[in-house]
């Protein structure tokens, strides 16, 4: 009988060193365990059958033999006894000598005995064999009427007037009876090994027929798993199976067909999952596709708007540049009826200043052109400079300052670091409430000193705190009050704490405070320098000789006016060949030259630079500009130019000027 089903073989594909090969460790695990199981259900019920049976049989078999081996005692027994009724009555010995040797040459019992109470007694057989290899029987002589005497009577059947005269005792050798059921139980035992081997035999056949396929497709749904999507289970069917299916063997069949149906549908599910796959794949790609292309879109958006940026802070920078000349020199001769209105002109020509400062100062970031000139800071030095910069305003709005420095030091950019403390001071003095309390105060934690400030202000919803840090972002400024600053210096924070290696943490709740906070390395006090004195008062500018460089008619005036009323002696060029025409004068000394970096044409300020070094080397080559593009601000780092950016603050310039007027005052 056929038993083979459908074999299913194991996908091409997939080998037991592939990605999948911890799913294929596993199910081959639960293959095992199934096989097992399967063998289990199947063994132990032949064992049991095959044991049950071959005992029965067997006993049957050696109850058989033990009643044919007493029978057959008993039967010569009784036989001899009806025989020899009347010889013992007789006292014919002879006669009973005869019938016991008659007896023995039957060969069925080795030694007759045969006696009465009289004192007859006669044997025939030797008594040698042990009587633990002898069974005895035994019969009564009895004397019975000729009619009735038989020596196949039952046992003690007696008649009427039949009386027992004597004893008739035989002797078998159970020696050959021993041998018997010795054969007897080997050939059982026999029999039940090979019914248990044959059994054993087919259950493992079986088994292996219904766990190896499970195994295969176990393997190709590992491989499935991992994501190899082209491995299938190849169905393979037998010629054997053919016939057998021809033939109509439906329960046979039905059990093939399920390996070859579950293979199927496992080879359908991984068509679709590669198909899905490949869709997939598609979309993937076209959406990667897209995705890139509006990156390189939004690449090219953020270089536009940083062009367009850079050219139109410099184009914002060349009025409001002159208009804060203008403004600066107009202040001193205005009359009081005019004053308040110039003072307006300059408040507005400060806030744009201060706007397009913050904007110069994110390109720079972006730019990534500042190099942090990293340094011992004493935080005591720290404290105290901030506390000078802000303790006006914090008295203005009625906040009391609280510094606690407690002697740490941090390695750190100095200038960096005064501009992130500052700006979180700044915003926490106007968002505390008045007789509210800002804490800076400075922690040691483990290699690090976290410096915090605090306010009992307002708060910060939750919603807000991951936005506060956007350019232009401000929370409770919708109205956009410029008093109120332009949501930049946050901005501008996060990108120099980046820029120190570390970042701005921030712990809010509203009606609760808010708590701003930055981790610095730790530095030795002993090893931070002690803080440099500041410097003396701005010399007077008289007689410093200037040389301004610029196409704008309007700055070139307004510069002029602005140093001529310092009292500066002042030439102004428009080009470059007209400032390399007044530097390479015999006669010509100039103190200061103040040169834009974007000349009329194609000409560059970066040039007339170069070439006041070259023809004018002691003089202080400044370059002014309004260009904020990270290429134009590389540029000037590279050429090592000291930079004005505009619009340029009157007393910043002045006291760049005085820094120049100072040594010549002593050389003098």
């Amino acid at each position: 009988m056929t038993s083979t089903p459908h074999l299913i073989a194991p996908p091409p594909d997939v080998q037991p060193d592939d990605a999948a090969a911890t799913p294929v460790s596993r199910d081959v695990i639960v293959a095992g365990t199934l096989q097992r199981d399967l063998f289990r259900l199947g063994v132990v019920p032949c064992v049991i059958v095959a044991l049950a049976l071959t005992g029965w049989f067997t006993h049957s078999r050696l109850d058989a033999l033990e009643a044919a081996f007493d029978a057959e005692g008993q039967a010569v027994a009784r036989q001899v006894a009806a025989m020899s009724d009347l010889s013992l009555y007789a006292g014919d010995v002879p006669a009973l000598q005869n019938v016991a040797n008659a007896a023995l040459r039957g060969g069925q019992v080795t030694r007759v005995e045969i006696s009465n109470s009289a004192g007859v007694f006669v044997s025939a057989g030797p008594k040698t064999a042990p009587m633990g290899e002898l069974r005895m029987f035994t019969a009564p002589v009895t004397l019975r009427e000729a009619s009735r005497a038989t020596a196949f009577a039952p046992a003690g059947s007696t008649v009427a007037g039949d009386a027992s005269i004597g004893l008739v005792q035989t002797f078998r050798d159970t020696t050959a009876y021993a041998h018997e059921r010795t054969r007897v139980l080997m050939a059982g035992i026999g029999i039940a090994m090979l019914a248990l081997l044959a059994a054993w035999a087919w259950v493992r056949h079986t088994a292996r027929a219904v766990a190896q396929p499970l195994r295969r497709i176990s393997r190709t749904v590992a491989a499935l798993e991992a994501g190899q999507f082209d491995a299938r289970c190849n169905v393979v069917t037998s010629s054997s199976d053919e016939d057998d299916d021809d033939a109509g063997s439906g329960g046979r069949r039905r059990t093939r067909h399920e390996f070859a149906n579950l293979a199927h549908d496992i080879n359908r599910l991984a068509e679709r999952l590669q198909r899905n796959q490949q869709i997939s794949d598609e979309q993937v790609r076209e959406a990667t596709a897209v995705a890139l292309q509006r990156m390189a879109e939004a690449e090219q958006a953020a270089l536009s708007r940083a062009r367009f940026l850079a050219a139109a802070s410099h184009d914002l920078r060349q009025p409001l540049h002159a208009m804060g000349l203008f403004i600066d020199g107009l202040l001193p001769t205005a009359n009081p009826t005019q004053r308040p209105a110039v003072l307006r002109l300059q408040e507005a020509t400060d806030f744009m200043g201060v706007l397009l400062d913050d904007l110069l100062e994110i390109s720079r970031l972006d730019a990534q052109v500042l190099t942090p000139a990293i340094a011992g800071v004493s935080l005591a030095s720290l404290f105290d400079q901030l506390e000078a910069q802000h303790a006006a305003a914090a008295a203005a709005a009625r906040v009391r300052l609280v510094w606690k420095d407690r002697g740490l030091a941090v390695n750190s950019d100095p200038a960096l670091l005064l501009r992130i403390v500052g700006n979180l001071v700044s915003n926490a003095i106007r968002h505390t409430p008045t007789d509210g309390t800002v804490l800076v105060v400075a922690r040691r934690r483990g290699g690090a000193v976290r410096i915090e400030v605090r306010d009992n202000g307002v708060g910060i919803a939750p919603i807000h705190q991951t936005r506060i840090f956007e350019e232009f972002y401000q929370v409770a400024n919708t109205e956009r009050d410029r008093r109120q600053g332009f949501g930049l210096g946050l901005a501008i924070c996060a990108r120099i704490a980046l820029l120190l290696g570390t970042r701005i943490k921030l712990r809010s709740a509203l009606q609760a405070g808010s708590t701003f906070s930055l981790d610095l390395p730790i530095a030795h006090p002993r090893l931070v320098a002690a803080p440099t004195k500041e410097a003396a008062a701005a010399a007077p500018l008289a007689g410093l000789h200037c040389l301004v460089v610029d196409d704008d008619p309007a700055i070139l005036d307004g510069s002029r006016t602005l140093l001529e009323l310092w009292g500066c002696q002042v030439d102004c060029a428009s080009t470059r060949k007209e400032a390399l025409t007044r530097l390479d004068k015999t006669d010509a000394h100039f103190d200061v030259v103040l040169c834009d970096l974007q000349l009329d044409g194609e000409e560059d300020g970066m040039e007339v630079i170069e070439d006041t070094r070259r023809l004018q080397p002691d003089a202080l080559a400044v370059l002014v500009s309004g260009a904020t593009g990270p290429e134009a601000l590389q540029r000037l780092r590279k050429g090592g130019v000291m930079l004005l950016t505009k619009p340029v603050a009157p007393a910043k310039l002045r006291a760049l000027l005085s820094t120049k007027r100072a040594p010549i005052l002593a050389a003098c």
